[in-house]
């Protein structure tokens, strides 16, 4: 179920994708989410205090990397 959040002074897209997804690489995921947003605040890496953004449901790359089949 997607959330929401308001930004506050100084937020960045890269901080809130690793404050909800523990990565910093999701943030076009809820730039994605966030349609309705104009394009200066969606090409800005600093966002505005006080809007509120959906944030989704991803699903986070897995970070262990599977073995090759001739070492496991």
């Amino acid at each position: 179920m997607p959330r929401s959040y308001i930004t506050k002074a100084g937020d960045r897209w890269d901080w809130i994708s690793y404050q909800f997804y523990g990565t910093c690489n999701l943030y076009k995921e809820i730039q994605k989410a966030n349609p309705d947003l104009p394009i200066e605040i969606i090409a800005s890496p600093i966002l505005p205090a006080g809007i509120e953004l959906v944030i989704p449901d991803v699903e986070k790359p897995n970070t262990v990397k599977e073995l090759p089949p001739w070492k496991r």
